[in-house]
C-alpha cells in the first residue's frame, strides 16, 4: 500500500510542475487533463502526507520517552502518543477507503428514468412523485434538472419520464437508486380508504461520450411527430419531437422538451447512448455474476429496494436494513442519510472482498 501511496505521492508532484510549464498552459486539452488527475489524486495524497508528519510525531514523542524526564512530563508525551496513535489509524483507515477501485462514471451526469409498474393510475402518481423527489435533492446538491421526455397520464401522472441531472458526482449519488420502489398508501382514486401497494421502477444512466458507445447511422431510424403534454402553442402543433430507434437492439427514445427538433435529436441520441452503454455494461456484469454476489443490489429494475409507507410515514430501504421514520422529508428530497448509508455499505463490502482477495 505505502508503495503506492509514494507513486501517487511523485506523480502528483510531476503534476505540479507540468500545471506551472508554459506550454502546458498554453494547451487548454492537456491543461484540463493534468488539472483534473491531480485534482483526483489531491484528498489521497494530502491524508498520505498527514499520515507520514503523524507517525513522525509519533516516533520522536516515544524516543522522548525513553529520556529521563518528571512523572508530569512523561503523562503529557504518553497522552500525545496515544492521541498520535489514534490519528494514525483514523489516516490509515482514510487511505484504505481512498485506494479503493473508483467506478469511472462517479463524476459522471445522469439520466433518471422513472415508468409507472403496478398499480395503474396510483403507479403513475407515484413515479410524479419520485420525479419530484429527485428534482427537489438535484436542486439541493446545486445540479441541474431537465425533464426531456415524459409520457402523462389522465390525472397527471407518467407513465414514464425521463429527468437529466447535470453536476458533479451526480451518478456517484444517485447509482443506488436503480431498482423497483414501492409505495403503500391510500391512493386518491380509492374511494374506501384501503391502502394499496403500488410500484415505479427506476433506471439511472450515466451520460457518456460518443467515444464511449458509438452508434452507427445506419443503426439508427428516426422519426417526428407533434409534441404532447404540457406546454405553448407549439405543442401539438411542430413537428418538433423526435423518436430514435435503435435497430441491433430495438431501444427506443424520445425527446421532445425542446421546440427544435435538431435539439431534441442530439439530447435523444444522448439518452440512446446512456442506455446502450447500460445495456452493455450489465451484460458484462452479468458474465462475472459471481463477483457481484456482495455488491449493494444489482441495479436491476426487477429489485425492491425501497418502501414508502404513508400511514406510518416511513421509509425502509431494504439492502441496508435501513428504516426512516420521516417520509415527508424524503420525499421533499431529503435522500443524504439514505445515500450515505448506501455508500458507507459498499465501502465495507469492497473493504471486504479486498482482504479476501
Amino acid at each position: 500500500m505505502f508503495e503506492r501511496l509514494a507513486s501517487m505521492e511523485n506523480r502528483y508532484d510531476q503534476l505540479s510542475q507540468f500545471l506551472c510549464d508554459p506550454a502546458v498552459v498554453s494547451d487548454p486539452n492537456q491543461l484540463r487533463t493534468y488539472a483534473k488527475e491531480q485534482s483526483d489524486l489531491q484528498e489521497t495524497v494530502e491524508t498520505y502526507r498527514a499520515l507520514k508528519a503523524a507517525q513522525q510525531q509519533l516516533a520522536e514523542a516515544k524516543e522522548m520517552l525513553q529520556e529521563k524526564l518528571d512523572d508530569e512530563m512523561k503523562e503529557f508525551v504518553r497522552a500525545e502518543v496515544e492521541q498520535l496513535q489514534g490519528e494514525i489509524d483514523n489516516l490509515q483507515n482514510k487511505l484504505q477507503i481512498l485506494l479503493l477501485p473508483k467506478d469511472p462514471n462517479d463524476d459522471k451526469n445522469v439520466f433518471v428514468e422513472i415508468r409507472a409498474a403496478a398499480g395503474g393510475e396510483e403507479a403513475a402518481l407515484f413515479a410524479g412523485t419520485l420525479l419530484r423527489m429527485y428534482t427537489r435533492y438535484a436542486e439541493d446538491q446545486g445540479w441541474k434538472t431537465q425533464v426531456i421526455d415524459a409520457h402523462y397520464t389522465d390525472m397527471g401522472g407518467f407513465r414514464e419520464v425521463t429527468l437529466s441531472i447535470q453536476g458533479q458526482g451526480a451518478f456517484s449519488k444517485l447509482k443506488f437508486e436503480s431498482g423497483t420502489h414501492r409505495v403503500q398508501r391510500v391512493p386518491v382514486t380509492e374511494s374506501g380508504g384501503r391502502i394499496h401497494t403500488s410500484t415505479a421502477t427506476v433506471a439511472v444512466l450515466p451520460e457518456v461520450e460518443e467515444v464511449e458507445v458509438e452508434v452507427q447511422e445506419k443503426d439508427i431510424r428516426i422519426d417526428t411527430f407533434c409534441s404532447t403534454g404540457p406546454g405553448g402553442q407549439s405543442v401539438n402543433t411542430t413537428q418538433s419531437a423526435v423518436r430514435i430507434t435503435h435497430l441491433p437492439t430495438g431501444i427506443v427514445v424520445s425527446c421532445q422538451d425542446e421546440k427544435s427538433q435538431i435539439k431534441n435529436r442530439e439530447k435523444a441520441m444522448k439518452v440512446l447512448r446512456a442506455r446502450l452503454f447500460e445495456k452493455y455494461q450489465r451484460e458484462q456484469q452479468e458474465e462475472q455474476a459471481a463477483s457481484r454476489k456482495n455488491q449493494v443490489g444489482t441495479g436491476d429494475r426487477s429489485e425492491r429496494i425501497r418502501t414508502y409507507n404513508f400511514p406510518q410515514s416511513r421509509v425502509t430501504d431494504h439492502r441496508i436494513g435501513m428504516t426512516l421514520h420521516k417520509l415527508e422529508q424524503v420525499l421533499a428530497g431529503d435522500l443524504d442519510e439514505i445515500i450515505h448509508g448506501l455508500v458507507v455499505a459498499e465501502r465495507a463490502s469492497m473493504l471486504e472482498q479486498a482482504a479476501e482477495a
